[in-house]
């Protein structure tokens, strides 16, 4: 009998952390719903005493999201575990995930402690966390740069203080799949009470192995991994959801361990956590992407037709893959559009249904079908309609040509006031760019990435538009889709713009100076 891997999914914590992948109360919740649809085992909703907007997110998931333990995420710091449990505690299985570094350069460099010191520390929050919860998991940061006999001290001491799992990050992505099973054999037999607990592992994507290392790890006798949707994560990324579960799942033989995810809901959560993140997922990637299940060449063609086995050793329907399309027409009524939202995994209060309604309907009117990849950007559009915003973009206008300089026209609002700006650029979109930065007077922003993709297929497809921008030391990413690209461009731009201004709004009214360095583990 296989054996069942925990998958601990981080996407609302570490995938977050993704430079721009930040996401909002209302799309965390929504995420997280989803996510228990895939039926994960645990979702770190958050590192609640980052930030207030952290903590109301983790708690609302906590007491709202049935099904998966919801774990939010603790230093090895008593107001930090007591802070995660304020947020966790009203969870149906609430877990407390506490950190602290390991290695040599966190302890001596980071902490200015020494070993035992560090070591009384893990063993002080565990117990705090376990005099407070029942599920404690604990992490040794950096573990895979810790030495192996440090290691196998701390992970013994915090088994014997109560801790139910204990993970073994490879943080910065250093490790290789020999090492990773080397260090997890070592542990499994030479700590005296791994029994007691489950071993994790967290691996990131520096050097590309995260998957590799994680399935390196199960094979050693790990019993569950963390990971994320689509791979996303700060720097490079974490290890992808979809790769860990759908290798498991194929490769039983090499394995004899699977997980319970409900493989049928891999599509529409990778669409989601693209639409919410404004990430989009390469073409190329595995499972996910859109050529991972396309044949082109003649050869695999004919193939394919005898047996579908001769080059596909996963079936499109077993991670949810469809032909997406929503039939529309005079008849598409508010019903059948429920329906189809629900299937895609989004809850919709009877108060926001006319709202997304009418946006259904604008598309519907410029567009032949609308597939289900357009229904993930409405929805997002709808989720993100009542944030706050400085400027408001009323009009957009281009004027472009083979002999013409482009010409970009803006009028936006603030405070019920309107500005009327014009500008100029090498082209329609450099145009409107520019007239946005005169008109909110940020002559020094400068555009540090710009993308456009067609969200579906043919000429009416909706086009996304993906915006980062960067003004000194600050970056923030906008993104807006629209049948219009230049339209899209040009929102995606001030989004961008509203986030840097909110940011700033946000620090003059004063910050928490102890707030800790969310970009951990």
């Amino acid at each position: 009998m296989s054996r069942k891997i925990v998958v601990f999914d981080t996407t609302l914590r570490d995938g977050e952390q993704a430079p721009g992948a930040s996401m909002d109360h209302g799309a965390k919740l929504q995420l997280a719903r989803q996510l228990a649809r895939l039926n994960i085992d645990v979702i770190e909703a958050g590192f609640p005493i980052s930030s207030p907007e952290d903590f109301e997110s983790v708690k609302a998931i906590a007491a709202e999201v049935r099904g998966p333990s919801i774990a939010g995420l603790a230093r090895a710091l008593p107001k930090d575990v007591e802070r995660c449990w304020e947020a966790v505690q009203h969870a149906q299985k609430p877990r407390i995930h506490t950190f602290i570094g390991t290695s040599k350069v966190h302890v001596e460099k980071r902490f200015g402690k020494t070993e035992a010191e560090v070591l009384q520390m893990a063993v002080d929050a565990v117990e705090l966390a376990c005099s407070l919860c029942n599920d404690v998991e604990f992490s040794a940061e950096d573990a895979l740069r810790t030495s192996p006999e440090y290691l196998r001290d701390v992970v013994e001491a915090t088994i014997a203080a109560g801790a139910k799992t204990v993970n073994i990050p490879d943080t910065v992505g250093y490790a290789t799949p020999w090492q990773m099973h080397e260090t997890i054999t070592g542990l499994m037999e030479n700590v005296p009470n791994i029994g007691d607990a489950v071993i994790s592992v967290h691996c990131h994507d520096d050097l590309g192995m995260s998957v590799a290392n994680s399935l390196a790890a199960v094979r050693a006798g790990a019993g569950q991994v963390e990971c994320t949707v689509n791979g996303i994560g700060e720097r490079a990324g974490n290890a992808s959801l979809e790769e860990i579960v759908m290798a498991l799942r194929t490769r039983k033989d090499e394995f004899d361990a699977d997980t319970d995810i409900n493989t049928r809901e891999i599509m529409n959560t990778s669409r989601m956590v693209s639409t919410l993140t404004g990430f989009a997922v390469q073409p190329n990637k595995a499972i996910v992407g859109a050529n991972a299940f396309a044949h082109e060449a003649g050869i695999h063609q004919h193939g394919m037709m005898q047996d579908r086995q001769t080059y596909e050793i996963m079936r499109p329907e077993d991670v949810g893959l469809t032909e997406s399309v929503f039939t529309l027409g005079p008849r598409s009524g508010k019903h059948g559009l429920r329906m189809r939202l629900e299937k895609l995994g989004y809850s919709i209060a009877p108060d926001e249904m006319e709202e997304i309604y009418e946006r259904f309907l604008s598309v519907a009117d410029r567009k032949r079908r609308v597939y289900e990849e357009d229904l993930h950007v409405i929805m997002r559009q709808a989720a993100t309609e009542d944030m706050p915003e400085v400027w408001h973009l009323e009009r957009v206008q281009v004027t472009t040509g083979t002999s013409l300089k482009p010409m970009g026209l803006v009028v936006l609002r603030r405070n019920g006031d309107t500005i009327t700006m014009v500008g100029h650029g090498n082209g329609p979109v450099d145009a409107v760019t520019d007239a946005i930065r005169r008109a909110v007077e940020m002559e020094e922003l400068e555009m540090a990435d710009y993308s456009v993709r067609g969200i579906t297929r043919g000429q009416d497809a909706l086009g996304e538009a993906t915006i980062r921008v960067r003004l000194g030391d600050e970056e923030a990413v906008g993104q807006d889709a629209s049948l219009d690209v230049i339209e899209a461009s040009a929102q995606a731009y001030l989004n961008a713009v509203n986030s840097l201004l909110l940011r700033e709004m946000s620090r003059d009214q004063g910050v928490d100076e102890d707030a800790p360095d969310p970009h951990v583990l």
